[in-house]
């Protein structure tokens, strides 16, 4: 498997310089096709008007699809400026969508990448749309998402590598996601958090994952963590920041009665918190 669909999704002007930077960077160093989705946003809550206003609400629907419509215009404008003398093969599609309906959108774009390349979408400051962007990728379009966080808007070079580690499907989803980065990578640490007593790798935690790994040339190392801290996540990014990681691999968890869209507290938490890119799967 090789990376050569790379997709990332705008929804700010101000975003464009830093994240097709970042995209750019990722798409020449895989020789990938890299997909833009430039997205104008219409953050009105058309449910929503007092007494008295239903007269306007046509105005009021028609000014915010007008503005919408004129951000992705802007978006896109920058975007293929700064594309232009840029030298990967790329493609920009433009959309508009309200808030709370970018999932169709993102999704069906996300399907068909390798990759999808996102800020981060908990930092202080963040828009509300790019939570609903990276949760639309992970579970709709089931993508594995590369997570840049605040002030590390530049792909790992992925020469250290942390992967978490539970036994669960989603774990082996990212892992498999991330081989790629895994081959090519100088070290791998699997990072094991206080593994249960009785689980099925209770006697080698890790072992067998080490095992599928080396099969693909990836050598690594296996960390056993106690739970020190209240969460997993803290712990996590403890142990990569003092193992000197430059990329963490992890499973994405989602769960809800209505969709699978909402993000699990130890994968939230890590996605707030991680001061590393974080490469998550489904």
């Amino acid at each position: 498997m090789a990376y050569k669909s790379i997709l990332t999704v705008v929804t700010s002007v101000e975003g464009v310089p830093a994240q097709i930077d970042a995209a750019v960077t990722l798409a020449r160093r895989e020789d990938a096709h890299l997909d833009v989705l430039c997205l104008g946003l219409d953050r009105t809550q058309s449910g929503y008007y007092y007494v008295g206003a239903a007269p306007m609400a046509p105005v009021i629907l028609q000014e915010s699809f007008d503005q919408a419509r004129d951000e992705a215009k802007a978006i896109e404008a920058a975007v293929r400026n700064q594309l232009l003398p840029e030298d990967v093969r790329w493609a920009v599609d433009t959309a508009i969508a309200q808030v709370g309906a970018v999932g169709r959108e993102v999704a069906m774009m996300s399907r068909f990448a390798d990759l999808v390349i996102l800020p981060q979408p908990y930092a202080k400051g963040a828009a509300a749309e790019q939570e609903a962007v990276l949760e639309a990728a992970l579970f709709e379009g089931r993508a594995p998402v590369l997570i840049l966080p605040t002030g590390h808007l530049q792909p790992t070079q992925g020469k250290r590598i942390v992967v978490a580690w539970n036994q669960s499907n989603e774990a082996m989803n990212a892992i498999k996601a991330s081989l790629p980065m895994l081959k090519a990578a100088k070290e791998v640490n699997v990072a094991v958090v206080a593994p249960p007593a009785h689980g099925p790798e209770r006697s080698d935690p890790g072992g067998m994952l080490s095992q599928f790994l080396a099969r693909h040339g990836v050598r690594t190392e296996v960390s056993v963590l106690a739970k020190t801290l209240p969460r997993a996540s803290e712990v996590l990014c403890r142990h990569t920041e003092e193992w000197d990681g430059d990329l963490l691999v992890m499973g994405a968890y989602g769960h809800s009665r209505f969709r699978e869209a909402i993000l699990g507290g130890t994968t939230r938490e890590m996605f707030e918190i991680a001061k590393v890119p974080v490469l998550a799967a489904h």
